[in-house]
């Protein structure tokens, strides 16, 4: 009896730590970097455990939006002990404040390996028409990644 009370608390102790875990992850943004080339910027968001439908994409006052929110699986035979994976993620990137950048022809990529990738255009500073200063709250959608791609990347 007094066995099993232990091994009850032990099991509610474990899930608590498990869940304040995964709450303090998702306070945290999502690891990111960001490159420039001469034709574009491309800021790269860590989203492991995440499908392409899982992913929103912003493009807001200069800035890249991302907000994850994955989903656990659930493996037949096992049960919850620990659920420290943080559900719902968000991370940022501020482009330059002299970024004169295409918002509609962003892509966003989901690789395999759970790298995000958004390519944003740059413009030339006279195509005042497409710049980040004129496009609305843009949102893309991820698309997934092929095989073929992935290896390259890896």
């Amino acid at each position: 009896m007094i066995r099993e009370l232990g091994e009850t608390i032990g099991d509610a102790v474990v899930e608590s730590v498990g869940r304040a875990v995964a709450r303090s992850q998702e306070q945290m943004p999502l690891d990111a970097d960001l490159l420039e080339s001469d034709d574009a910027y491309l800021a790269l968001f860590d989203a492991p455990g995440v499908e392409s439908g899982d992913v929103q994409v912003r493009f807001e006052d200069g800035t890249v939006i991302v907000r994850v929110d994955r989903f656990r699986d659930f493996h037949d035979g096992y049960e919850m002990r620990f659920p420290g994976r943080g559900l719902s993620l968000d991370g940022r990137v501020d482009l330059p404040d002299d970024a004169t950048v295409d918002v509609s022809g962003a892509t966003a990529t989901l690789k395999e390996n759970g790298t995000l990738q958004v390519e944003i255009p740059k413009v030339e500073a006279g195509d005042v028409a497409n710049e980040q200063t004129d496009a609305e709250d843009d949102d893309a959608e991820a698309t997934g990644d092929d095989t073929a791609d992935a290896a390259d990347e890896n």
